[in-house]
């Protein structure tokens, strides 16, 4: 009887030890350490970009803005990912409508001498500058009457006044913009490029 008790404990303390060794592999397996972790909750940069960045120095280094090569590549991933015939989404400010450009060269071309304008227009403030990309120069005008800096605050009182002056030309395309009836451009268009050109710096 007594055999047959320490046999029996010795088989329990073996099959507790193998389900503390499964434990162990489990968890090293899924463990993720937390830059790991960090690094899954950014936005992803994608190839097109990549590959289009030499393109992108190239007219950086032509209209004095090779500082800047970085954001450039992050409006360029939040306006399009790269993709398309107007990856910079740039045709309105080259001629006054949607979809006039249809060359990817072109695009960036102008997308990086329009951002360059607005630099400058924005005493390099480059998130008056970025911002100022997606609402209009018009948008530096208004914060230099009002707060002389950019805000979210300003970007969000812009956005609105824009809207309430032509609610039938433009829509909502973010429920967080619905809630601050500010439906003009993208008021989380500042916050969003630089997510994506903090990927970039980090590599």
């Amino acid at each position: 009887m007594i055999k047959n008790t320490k046999k029996h404990m010795k088989q329990t303390a073996m099959v507790i030890l193998l389900l503390c060794a499964v434990f162990i592999v489990i968890s090293l397996v899924t463990y993720e350490n937390p830059q790991q972790q960090k690094q899954i909750s950014h936005p992803l940069i994608s190839d097109e970009i990549k590959e289009l960045q030499p393109m992108v120095e190239k007219y950086a280094k032509e209209y004095h803005v090779s500082d800047h090569v970085d954001v450039l590549l992050a409006m360029m991933m939040q306006e399009s990912g790269g993709r398309g015939d107007d990856p910079m989404q740039s045709s309105e400010s080259y001629c006054g409508e949607v979809g006039c450009i249809d060359d990817p060269e072109l695009s960036i071309k102008q997308g990086v001498y329009y951002f360059s304008q607005t630099l400058e227009a924005a005493d390099g403030d480059i998130e008056l500058a970025v911002q100022s990309y997606n609402f209009g120069k018009g948008f530096i005008d208004y914060v230099e009457k009002n707060t002389g800096k950019y805000s979210q605050e300003i970007a969000i009182d812009f956005s609105r006044k824009m809207y309430d002056e032509d609610r039938e030309t433009y829509t909502c395309y973010r429920d967080e913009a619905k809630q601050y009836d500010a439906c003009y451009g993208d008021i989380y268009y500042v916050r969003d490029v630089m997510a994506y050109k903090d990927v970039l710096a980090s590599g």
